[in-house]
């Protein structure tokens, strides 16, 4: 008999490709919507496992405590304002109606209240382009030019952690650990490089699928590998 598939043992859901989350902080959003302008403290900038931007932890002076992804140059200790009426410094927290044009910004909500939704990963930022009536454009890390409410709220800055990538691995046990708090299985094998007992496409006298790798949506667990569901298959026709 064979034996169960990498793909087969990752839809099982086991401790092994399971989620870490109880390594998480918390959940980076801010605060309840509030029209006033509030005080705050970063009391601590803490590392969150898997997510790779740094995030801050920041008391107000009601006692409301809420972690946000840390923008580059705030430090433990700074004094942020979060509110309609803050200063535009960076850290500090802002509707887009409240931000200058031509201002980098981070975390911001696609709906008023929602917590931060775009740009949050480090060195992702998005600018504020220009406002119109209610709204707002902020250009995307993607280049994509999106209009938003004037009431989301978005951080002054760019995230921190922004060379990260410019770090070396310079080993295998490196990506191992990178991955693992991702949830996600490192090294991946190919298939082609399995034996014909392991996997669909393995064993042969050299590495090929040597058949037809699409296979049917219906196709049961164990076989369903390679192009499912195909929309197409064959050369293109010009």
């Amino acid at each position: 008999m064979g034996k169960r598939i990498l793909s087969q043992r990752a839809g099982r859901g086991t401790s092994v490709f399971r989620s870490p989350s109880h390594q998480r902080v918390a959940p980076a959003r801010y605060p309840p919507l509030s029209s006033d302008t509030k005080k705050g403290v970063i009391v601590e900038l803490v590392h969150d496992p898997g997510r790779w931007v740094p995030l801050a932890r920041i008391v107000l002076e009601d006692g409301t405590t809420f972690y946000v992804p840390a923008a580059e140059g705030v430090y433990q200790g700074q004094v942020v304002y979060i509110g309609p009426q803050a200063p535009v410094n960076v850290g500090n927290i802002l509707p887009l109606s409240s931000i200058p044009e031509g201002t980098k910004v981070c975390n911001i909500e696609l709906r008023p209240g929602d917590g931060g939704k775009i740009a949050r990963q480090a060195g992702s930022y998005a600018v504020v382009l220009g406002k119109s009536g209610n709204y707002a454009i902020v250009l995307l890390p993607s280049g994509e030019q999106k209009t938003l409410l004037g009431s989301c709220r978005a951080t002054i800055g760019v995230p921190a952690g922004a060379g990260r990538t410019e770090k070396p691995l310079l080993k295998a046990g490196a990506a191992y650990h990178k991955w693992k708090v991702k949830a996600r299985k490192w090294p991946r094998v190919r298939g082609v490089a399995m034996n014909a007992v392991s996997h669909p496409h393995g064993g042969g006298g050299h590495q090929s699928v040597s058949r037809s790798s699409t296979v049917s949506r219906t196709t049961p667990p164990g076989r369903k590998v390679g192009h499912i569901a195909a929309r197409r298959t064959g050369r293109r026709k010009r």
